[in-house]
């Protein structure tokens, strides 16, 4: 290590610029002659389109579905067994599915002007039945979405490690229905699209919001019917992703067909109407659950049935069945037990597209066991951290393969949950329980726990069938001429801090100047190929591309300096940003001129290729690694206002070695204030008719800060054995975890009254009602 290589806590390159307004992000974009955009969204969750009347003086300014010729709807598959296909049409052409799909197209020099085109556009439609909850979608007799299905299923997934009996020494059971609400991912930046056709490469290119340059450019020229060569993708900064930046957007694919068409360059920015309406959904869920314990209070098995509200369409690359089809594997946690069936039904919905949202079906899995073992831990009559404590996979075990095959490469998940108890000082608040609060509240603690499977590779997703299957992932890497060195890679940066880490990996490989390292990414012209930035993969794969190929690098440096210093390249060594030789030592800047301008003092047997190169990297298992995280949250709950206070918050977290503390901070706090937001505040909630009730963010809530705690966190570093550095993914784990350890700490407070809360989010009016209902449940003797 040094002290700005690999485990430095080094300043974030990037907020520079971002601090001093400089970012360049779609909206900033100008281009000559720019037109742009605002579409006709569908009014109504479900409907057939009769007809579509435009102004004859506007008709020139308007493209509807029938205009886009040769266009082919988006079509995001799978091909696992019995798994329902849908077909999403740029704009909607026979019927519409949910509330906000767009219908057509308006283009004019400014927003203000578009929109009043759209408001002359005149749409007849017939009204549906709408699907607006799950539960309701999966019955007989339910409106379908799509008819040639004869349901409402885009898949049912089961896992079954049982006998098909409840484990046979079973001494407790306990069975919660449980449910988690659909939210709106809301990052400070929305979506946006800039694009123009280049006549004289005869290239499209998309300026985008996006996680997923080359992907977004697979499925373009898949809709558009054009090669991937004529498209080329550049996303510029990007304020924020957390999934919802990770798939082809039918805007995009509308913008792209009528870019050409017209010759003249589009631009949509989207509001934060369009945000909340029309497609950021994710995360609604709903489980009935079953656990089973032994006399001990050990974990024996689990028995779920579960449901995904996927809304109307599978979002391209894949979306339908990312959430369900990953419960199976994910609910069983850290735990260690011989008994377990799962199954996960995917269900249509008059919704828009639910899609992966940070900690992508992680954050719901935990919520569901972890309250479910408070209950089992009350009903057995032990402290929670005791039944947990029992169950935990032990280090010695590691590596270790769990009930649902999944490998956890390494970690002590005991020792993070004891040190959550240290820190959150578990006697110390029973005691303050016991004695009560002087202004009537009670307090409550929960603990929640999580694994958070990163950097998963080929092995998982081949198996899948989906139209992403990552491989090697690559860097190239190349000196300037004056010493300098460019970092191309396929990810994309929005806040992670790429910038800067990759930069670490470079100089403690290179001792490159941090000043004199730029990382380049975001543009399919210039980068290599990548699935590109999801599931906290880009420190483990793109960490281990830009390790491999400045390596390369490194060995061509020696060679050279070891020729210019006289001796053997036997002799030499990389150090400090130099190739230092026995007596002597050559600036890396130095040999980087030699190559470029003065080819006659190099060696006769140089390499060719120079001072650039393209390595690619996959970890030595490509199952993924494990970090994982022991939450503990300390509240106080007004029984009377049902308002809660969160008054402490402990992580306990291992993302193998760090090579950023300090963004990994960052990664973990902002991640649990989303987390916060998906406990308490963040409902999307729907009429019977599939209205959204919640269009600005005056009725959608979002945690301030105010509501978010300063987290106390306390790293643990298990390396993993798989990756180049030891380092695991750790972007997502911060969101997973708070609902379960909120809710918990919420049931604990009020587990003397006996109430129990079992959805997310917990509002404090929920709160009321669930104490209401207790009281009037509980016997006269015992409600006094």
């Amino acid at each position: 290590m040094t002290d700005a290589g690999i485990g430095a806590r080094m300043l974030r390159k990037e907020d520079d610029r971002y601090m001093r307004g400089r970012g360049r992000f779609v909206a900033d974009i100008r281009l000559p002659g720019m037109q742009d955009v605002a579409f006709v969204r569908s009014p109504l969750a479900h409907a057939r389109i009769l007809s579509i009347k435009i102004p004859p003086t506007l008709r020139d300014r308007v493209m509807i579905a029938a205009d886009l010729e040769g266009v082919r709807p988006i079509r995001a598959d799978t091909t696992l067994p019995g798994f329902k296909s849908s077909t999403q049409s740029a704009l909607a052409d026979d019927k519409v599915r949910h509330v906000g799909e767009l219908v057509a197209m308006c283009i004019a020099p400014t927003r203000a002007e578009a929109e009043d085109i759209a408001a002359e556009i005149e749409i007849e439609f017939e009204e549906l039945p709408a699907v607006v909850d799950m539960l309701q979608g999966r019955q007989p007799g339910a409106a379908l979405l799509h008819e040639p299905w004869g349901d409402n299923l885009f898949l049912t997934s089961v896992t079954d490690v049982s006998n098909g009996t409840p484990p046979a020494n079973a001494a407790y059971e306990v069975t919660r229905e449980l449910r988690t609400a659909r939210q709106v991912m809301s990052p400070m930046e929305g979506r946006g699209v800039v694009a123009e056709w280049d006549s004289r490469v005869e290239q499209l290119v998309v300026h985008t919001a996006t996680q997923q340059p080359h992907i977004v450019r697979s499925g373009l020229a898949e809709c558009l019917g054009i090669d991937e060569g004529q498209v080329r993708v550049i996303a510029p900064d990007v304020g924020g992703g957390f999934g919802y930046k990770g798939i082809l957007l039918p805007e995009e694919v509308a913008l792209g067909f009528a870019t050409r068409k017209l010759g003249v360059p589009l631009r949509w920015i989207e509001d934060r109407r369009e945000n909340l309406v029309a497609g950021a959904d994710c995360r609604e869920h709903h489980y009935l659950l079953t656990a089973y314990a032994d006399a001990n209070g050990r974990l024996l098995g689990l028995d779920c049935e579960a449901s995904v509200d996927c809304g109307a369409y599978s979002a391209y690359p894949f979306s339908a069945c990312l959430e369900g089809g990953q419960i199976g594997s994910l609910l069983p946690g850290l735990y260690d037990f011989p008994h377990y069936r799962c199954r996960v039904h995917s269900v249509a919905t008059n919704k828009p597209p639910i899609l992966p949202y940070r900690g992508v079906a992680r954050t719901g899995a935990c919520f569901a066991i972890e309250v479910t073992l408070d209950a089992l831990a009350r009903e057995i009559g032990i402290e929670p951290v005791a039944l947990r404590m029992n169950s935990l996979v032990q280090p010695e075990q590691m590596p270790f393969d769990n009930i649902a095959k999944r490998h956890f490469d390494s970690g002590n998940y005991p020792e993070a949950l004891r040190r959550a108890i240290e820190a959150i000082d578990l006697d110390g608040v029973r005691t303050r329980q016991k004695t009560g609060e002087p202004d009537g509240r009670r307090i409550g603690l929960g603990f929640a726990l999580y694994t958070e499977q990163a950097g998963h590779g080929t092995s998982v997703y081949s198996a899948w069938g989906i139209p992403m299957v990552p491989g090697h992932e690559q860097c190239q890497a190349r000196f300037t001429p004056d010493g300098g060195l460019e970092i191309r890679i396929g990810a994309h940066s929005h806040g992670q801090g790429l910038e800067t880490t990759l930069s670490q990996v470079a100089h403690q490989i290179l001792g490159v100047p941090h000043d004199r390292i730029k990382v380049l990414h975001g543009d399919t012209a210039i980068s290599p190929y990548s699935t590109g930035t999801w599931g906290s993969r880009c420190m483990i794969m793109s960490g281990g591309a830009v390790a491999k190929a400045c390596e390369a690098l490194a060995g061509r440096l020696k060679h050279i300096g070891a020729k210019l210093l006289q001796t053997d390249a036997a002799n030499v060594r990389l150090e400090g940003g130099a190739v230092v030789g026995p007596t002597s030592r050559i600036e890396v800047a130095e040999i980087a001129r030699t190559w470029y301008r003065r080819p006659q003092d190099l060696p006769a047997d140089v390499d060719p290729r120079g001072l650039e190169v393209t390595e690619g990297y996959k970890a030595e298992r490509d199952t993924g690694t494990f970090s994982y995280a022991a939450h503990a949250c300390l509240l106080a709950v007004d029984p009377v206002t049902g308002e809660v206070e969160l008054l402490d918050y402990v992580i306990v977290e291992d993302g193998g070695v760090l090579v950023n503390p300090m963004i990994v901070d960052g990664q973990i706090q902002g991640g649990t204030a989303q987390g916060i937001g998906t406990a308490l505040y963040e409902e999307m909630r729907y009429d019977e008719r599939g209205q959204p009730l919640a269009s600005t963010l005056s009725d959608y809530l979002l945690p301030g800060p105010t509501e978010v705690p300063a987290a106390r966190i306390l790293h643990m570093e298990t390396p993993s054995p798989y990756t180049r550095f030891g380092q695991k993914g750790i972007g997502e784990g911060g969101a997973i975890a708070p609902p379960a350890a909120i809710t918990n700490a919420i049931n604990d407070a009020l587990a003397p009254l006996g109430a129990e809360l079992l959805m997310s989010p917990i509002t404090p009016r929920r709160i009321v009602e669930a104490i209401a209902a207790a009281q009037h449940t509980q016997t006269p003797e015992a409600a006094e």
